[in-house]
């Protein structure tokens, strides 16, 4: 029975029934789900479409396509959600009813050790999600200026003492190259508060891992295009696991821009071209915090193209 444990060795979705409801499926309509990862939320969607509904799903993770059901309504692209826009011409699935994005690196890939997601792992310092990419986290630690380590450990990983951490593993790889996991526990082990040492750790890693796959530019790059796919009236679904992420999308569906304000036309009406469809984002109940430990930190956001 491997096809029933490769889904659990991936992760169950947080928030399914959520994201489900705020597409408001219609059972013609064409629906993208651009993080396919164990198809949790692309099975649920198919069920709730007719056989004239499609689905596109994207994944740059090639262990994400053994999780594929035959199923003529799916069509699944091998991309990062940046290239929204190109594929979904291609497929023919512009002006899309919904599109969901569940943000969150899956368990299954923190569970292999080789991919360098971990630190209850020792392996070499990757964190690529798509394999095909040249930048590693090794890549980052040992080349990368100190000021820029300082910046992505300050920005990506909202770390305190982020200009002593880009120091101190400067310093560290004039003598010995920081290959492995181990290797760059043991390089700051002094800089790690005691008794938060998984917190500060898990800060260091989403620092490198958001610098390596250029997340935070692709969620802006994804956004902006999701506007050109939906129709008018077409939903906007998205489940972020961190306050940069978040941000992004609060501010997006907000103001239809990252940064200042909303534009307004000549009559002083606002022009943005999604509107929120609640004011606040939705979190996971306490049930499903209890059940699903990565639900804990999950912000679900609604919109729907004006």
């Amino acid at each position: 029975m491997q096809g029933g444990n490769q889904m659990s060795d991936y992760h169950s979705p947080v928030m399914l029934h959520e994201c489900i409801q705020g597409l408001a499926i219609k059972p013609d309509g064409v629906y993208v789900d651009v993080t396919f990862g164990g198809g949790g939320h692309s099975r649920e969607i198919l069920k709730h479409l007719n056989e004239k509904g499609r689905l596109i799903a994207f994944d740059q993770d090639a262990d994400a396509q053994k999780n594929i059901k035959k199923d003529d309504r799916l069509t699944f692209i091998d991309q990062n959600f940046r290239y929204l826009k190109n594929n979904c011409r291609l497929q023919n699935a512009i002006a899309a009813d919904g599109i969901l994005a569940d943000l969150g690196v899956s368990s299954h890939q923190f569970d292999r050790p080789e991919r360098g997601f971990s630190i209850r792992f020792d392996a070499d310092l990757d964190m690529r999600m798509d394999q095909t990419t040249s930048l590693t986290a090794k890549e980052v630690v040992n080349t990368y200026s100190e000021e820029k380590l300082h910046r992505i450990f300050g920005m990506y990983g909202e770390i305190q003492n982020a200009k002593t951490l880009a120091s101190t593993l400067v310093t560290f790889r004039l003598n010995k190259p920081l290959n492995t996991i181990i290797d760059l526990k043991s390089a700051i082990q002094k800089l790690v508060p005691q008794g938060k040492e998984n917190k500060y750790l898990a800060q260091v890693f989403q620092a490198l891992r958001i610098e390596v796959n250029q997340e935070l530019e692709a969620l802006q790059e994804f956004l902006e295009q999701s506007v050109d796919v939906l129709k008018s009236g077409g939903r906007l679904v998205v489940m972020s696991y961190h306050s940069l992420e978040d941000r992004l999308v609060k501010n997006f569906i907000a103001k239809g821009k990252f940064k200042g304000e909303v534009e307004k036309d000549f009559f002083g009406n606002q022009i943005k071209p999604l509107e929120a469809i609640t004011r606040k984002a939705i979190t996971a109940s306490d049930d499903e915090i209890k059940q699903n430990n990565r639900a804990r930190s999950a912000k679900l956001r609604i919109a729907v193209k004006n």
